[in-house]
């Protein structure tokens, strides 16, 4: 039986991601919190809704080596489901030192490098290290080779992001490392078989159809975009585009948002809060957070214009359900490869979407 410690497990991705593995697998849950005696309760909750008093917490701090230590003994992998990008060298080494797997629900140029720089160490350990793991980054390129599986050839995948969650999501601190994503935020695209530079971005109006529509989308860069014109060499263009929201949202706050980070780039959290609520104050119906993938190529020689979306009315759970579902192809060992890998280029797409869709996301595929 695998043993799954959940880094942040009171949190809001934490609890779900929990929940999740305890209903669709065997394995053992340990809430790995600063909190444990407050943890507890949620561990009680959760032993009395699924067999086997599979769930214990641990005192475990991101920021602790020492904790981690103790707390990472006789596990199988760490789930890190806090914004704790800033102890990622503290994490990663202490997951190392004690033989356990990795994997994090995170954003961050910054992580992404130093775990690049463990690339090779990680590999000659012979463990598995899951990083970009989640919505987005995640699901894009996941979804880019979904697509990809059902054709002879790709030559254009455009993925489109839409975030509308609704006015009663609680402010974490998931934001906050949202808001310091900003600082170092990127959106070239790979364009007529090339990418473009680093300071240039796109706008582009997308199709989300259904109740959603057609939305200005604004580019996006995600590392786990990189590798796929290498993989597919009859990809000639392919983005991430994230669309508009309210007006209010888009041209007053978040041109605040860019000024107020310029001017004093460690008033994170006020700023995160201003943003958060005027997401939650002026967004409209439809409230739910949706990825798309647009595509074109061939198939039995003709040409064909795939697309699919994924989607959920709760940002959390779609967070944590391809996690979740990364995670059941880690435990049967089709996913426990050594190495360093990005969440959407390691899991098995088709299935992946399968088990996604068993939890309660929404898929929706054409193929003509």
């Amino acid at each position: 039986m695998s043993k799954i410690l959940i880094l942040g497990g009171t949190g809001q991705t934490g609890r779900l991601i929990s929940r999740h593995l305890l209903e669709y697998s065997e394995a053992t849950v340990t809430i790995g919190t600063r909190y444990p005696d407050k943890a507890q309760v949620f561990v009680d909750e959760l032993n009395q809704q699924y067999p086997g008093l599979r769930a214990s917490a641990v005192y475990a701090n991101a920021s602790e080596a020492e904790s981690l230590r103790t707390a990472f003994k006789d596990q199988s992998i760490v789930v890190v489901a806090a914004p704790t990008t800033a102890y990622t060298e503290i994490v990663a080494q202490a997951a190392l030192q004690a033989g356990i797997d990795y994997l994090d629900v995170q954003l961050g140029s910054k992580k992404f490098a130093y775990l690049q720089s463990l690339a090779t160490e990680i590999k000659s350990a012979g463990r598995t290290f899951i990083t970009e793991a989640g919505f987005h980054p995640g699901l894009p390129s996941a979804l880019v080779r979904y697509v990809a599986t059902h054709m002879d050839s790709i030559e254009s995948a455009i993925t489109a992001g839409y975030l509308n969650m609704g006015k009663d999501l609680p402010y974490t601190e998931a934001v906050d490392e949202l808001v310091e994503c900003f600082k170092e935020y990127q959106a070239q695209v790979y364009k007529n078989g090339q990418w473009t530079k680093k300071s240039s971005y796109e706008i582009r109006k997308i199709d989300f159809g259904s109740d959603i529509g057609l939305k200005r989308c604004y580019s996006m860069f995600f590392e786990e975009l990189q590798p796929l014109p290498e993989l597919y060499p009859s990809l000639k263009n392919l983005g991430f585009y994230i669309s508009e929201s309210h007006w209010v949202t888009d041209w007053v706050t978040m041109s605040i948002v860019w000024m107020w980070l310029k001017i004093m780039p460690n008033a994170v959290r006020s700023i995160g809060k201003l943003l958060w609520w005027s997401m939650g104050t002026f967004h409209k119906p439809p409230y739910r957070v949706e990825l798309l993938v647009r595509a074109s190529g061939s198939k039995d020689g003709q040409m064909i214009q795939p697309h699919v979306s994924v989607s959920h009315p709760d940002g959390y759970e779609l967070t944590a359900i391809p996690v979740v579902a990364t995670l059941l192809q880690y435990l049967d060992g089709s996913a426990r490869k050594p190495g360093l890998w990005m969440m959407g280029h390691l899991a098995e797409p088709n299935r992946l979407l399968k088990d996604m869709e068993k939890m309660g996301v929404k898929c929706i595929s054409s193929f003509s």
